[in-house]
Parts: structure tokens; sequence; C-alpha cells
């Protein structure tokens, strides 16, 4: 017996049927005796539809109300499915984030979680075996008492936080896939399902474009070592022993993997900008006011490139940001040109980038010319790259990003045996 946080995204709850299913995964896990806080999401496209109405009422609409009303989703859910558990015999009771209560900042639309008190959780697991069915994605700060949301994908960092909170021994992350893959099987269909990955390599695929996990969940897991499973919600409830272990990925400190590979995975980002800032006089401070109010602008600069001129008087500075950013950016660093004092920007959102990443890059050398060598065959250029002790991350032309990714993939034997 242990105790589990079981996490069901929207579609595993897009409808009465699929969520009277996921009842039946919750009391397949109550019946072999353990603990369970079910976290969930609104249903499929439920919060589309919310923002949708908040944007039509008033396209600029205070975002304390925003929330009050994007949070709506998770509350009808989790409503639901309590009543679901109850029809099949199961003692259960919906929780909305601020009655546990889960603390967040007030950066609403965008609030990190700032504690959680889940002491009354497990006193009713002891005293009436009572499943806890958590809204996910959304939170309460205490000072102004208002809802707060967690942003995109909030759901997985509420599963997460919470199974920190009640000392669970794994948070279970049902989603329309069962499991994290080398890279995504529509692009290489020989991509193979991954037994187990490390929370760094996680983190670093969840940050390059793999869309499984939310990257605040993994961190989340990382910093409170929550071993995190990530399985389909489709798999038949009455086929699975809750006391095996089902098809799906565990997401764990880097000790429990025996032997990992170089490389463990290949992410790509097509939603990628890239901004060259020309001829900028080569001085101390030059960075800092054009990444100073792109950071002001909570605009995350990711590759960064600088080339220096032959006399050292000149350089050019290079780098990407988020597609959605992209215009914002262009603003702010038109707005500074008098203080950079830049000879032209030239930009491009024909761009993606390609991740390489794995522990084991941190005992091989050459990894990454090794790709070099490889795209260059392929004859794809790259615009930039990046690296860090597990990942490099290249630039190039959008319209070869598959050739890319399926080069990568083969080049470091992560396709699957046939």
């Amino acid at each position: 017996m242990g105790r589990l946080v079981m996490k069901f995204g929207g579609t595993s709850v897009a409808n009465i049927e699929r969520i009277q299913n996921v009842a039946r995964h919750v009391k397949r896990e109550v019946d072999a005796g353990h603990d369970v806080a079910v976290v969930v999401s609104a249903m499929s496209g439920k919060t589309n539809e919310l923002v949708g109405w908040a944007q039509q009422t008033s396209a600029l609409h205070d975002a304390r109300e925003y929330d009050a009303i994007v949070a709506s989703g998770e509350q009808v859910t989790s409503g639901l499915l309590a009543i679901a558990l109850q029809a099949l015999g199961i003692q259960a009771r919906s929780w909305q984030g601020w009655q546990i209560p889960i603390e967040t900042s007030d950066a609403h639309a965008s609030a990190r979680i700032t504690g959680i008190d889940g002491s009354e959780l497990i006193k009713r697991f002891k005293e009436n075996k009572e499943v806890a069915v958590i809204a996910g994605f959304q939170g309460i700060h205490q000072d102004t008492g208002r809802i707060t949301t967690l942003g995109r994908g909030g759901s997985d960092t509420s599963a997460v936080a919470i199974a920190a909170a009640i000392h669970a021994d794994r948070c279970d992350i049902y989603t329309d896939v069962d499991g994290v893959y080398t890279t995504d099987p529509r692009v290489v269909p020989k991509a193979r399902r991954l037994d187990k990955v490390a929370f760094e390599e996680m983190l670093e695929m969840a940050s390059q474009g793999a869309k499984v996990l939310q990257v605040r969940s993994v961190e989340l897991g990382l910093v409170h070592n929550v071993p995190v499973f990530v399985r389909s919600s489709f798999d038949k409830p009455e086929d699975i022993d809750p006391h095996g272990t089902p098809p799906g990925t565990l997401i764990c400190s880097e000790e429990e993997i025996v032997e990992s590979q170089v490389v463990t995975g290949i992410a790509f980002s097509k939603d990628e900008a890239q901004i060259s800032v020309r001829h900028i006089q080569d001085k101390p401070g030059v960075a800092a006011s054009i990444f100073g109010p792109l950071a002001d602008a909570n605009i995350n600069v990711d590759m960064i490139v600088q080339n220096v001129s032959e006399d050292g008087r000149f350089t050019d500075l290079t780098f990407t940001v988020p597609a959605v950013d992209f215009t914002r950016a262009q603003d702010v660093i038109a707005k500074a040109k008098d203080k950079i004092g830049y000879e032209r920007v030239d930009t491009a959102t024909d761009v993606a980038k390609i991740s390489a990443i794995g522990v084991g890059m941190r005992s091989h050398a050459g990894v990454a010319a090794r790709a070099f060598a490889a795209l260059s065959e392929r004859n794809i250029n790259i615009r930039a790259i990046t690296t860090s002790e597990i990942k490099f991350s290249l630039l190039i032309d959008a319209a070869y990003t598959e050739l890319a990714v399926r080069t990568l993939h083969t080049l470091y034997g992560l396709d699957a045996k046939t």
C-alpha cells in the first residue's frame, strides 16, 4: 500500500464517458489499498471556450476576473469526477485550490505556487480513506483572497506540488500518450518509448519543445524528489495490475537509472524567431542594453551568438525568442535603439530549434561534432549553436526540421529495433 497522486488531463476527462473511465482507474488504485488524491484539468476545449468568452466581453479585461472565469473549468470536472466515484461506492469529495489551500503569488494567469498545506488531505486518508478530487491549475493569493491560475499546463504543476505536500510515493500523469518517447513519433515513426528518464533530461526536453510535461512540474519533481510516471488514460482500467508496472515512463533521479545512453532524446520547436542586431559598438554594457529591456518585458531569450569584427570595434548579436513574443521583442529593441546604437535589425521567423539531450554527454566528448558532420552531409545549414552540460541546441531553417530530427535520431542510435 502507498500514497498516489493521479493527474488526468483534458482529453482524459473530455466527456462524461471518459470521466467515468477515469473513476474506474481511481477505483482500481483504491481497491489495491492506496491513499489517492486526484488532480483534474478542465474538459478538453473548455478552457479555450472560457478564454474566448472573456475576450469577447472585453479585449482589455481585469486579470483577476480572467482567473475567476478560467478556473471554473476545473471546478466542474472535479465535481463530476467526485460524483462518478461516489456512484462506484468510493468515498470522495471535490476540492478547489483555495479550499486546501494551494497558496500562490499574485501573478494572475501565471501564478507560482508558494505553499500547500496537505495536512487535511492526509487526515482524511487516515480517518475515512477518502479520495480527494482536486481542481488543478488554480490556487489562491492569501493576502487578497483572490483565485489565481498557474498558466497553461498548470494542472501538471498542481499535481506534483500536491504529491510533495502529502508525501506521495509517486505522481502518475495520465495523458493521451503512453509515455515519453525519444522524439515525436509523428515525425520519426521509429521513435521508442523510454522506460526511465532523469529529471534533468526531462527538464531539458520539456523546455526545448517536448509537450508531454509542463516544465515547472518537472522542476518541482526534481526539487522535492517526487517520482513522476507518465502513462496513458486510455488503457482499460480492468486490464491493469495495480501491483505491476504498466506501460509508461518514470521520471526519476539520475541515480535510479542504471545505465544511460549518451543521447536520450531529440526535442524540437518551430515556435522560434531569430533577431540579429547589427553593427553595435563593442563596449561594456552593450549586451545589457539589449537584454535588460527584453527581461523587463518578460521576454525569454534563448540562443545567443556574438560575432566580433576584425578590428574589434563593432559586434553583431543574434538571439532567439519565442515566436509569440517576436513582435513585442522587435518593439522593445526599436525603442532602445538610441541606447544600443545599432545600425539595423535583421529577423527571421522561418527557423526551428533542434536539441539533443542526454546525461551521458557529461562523460563523452565529440557528441555535438558528430551532429555537425551528419547535418552537413544533408546540406542543412546551422544558424546558431548553444551547449550545456547535458544538451546542445542548433538553430536551422524550419524547412529542414523533420530531416534534421530523423538524421540525429538515427545518428545517436535511438531508432527502435525492428
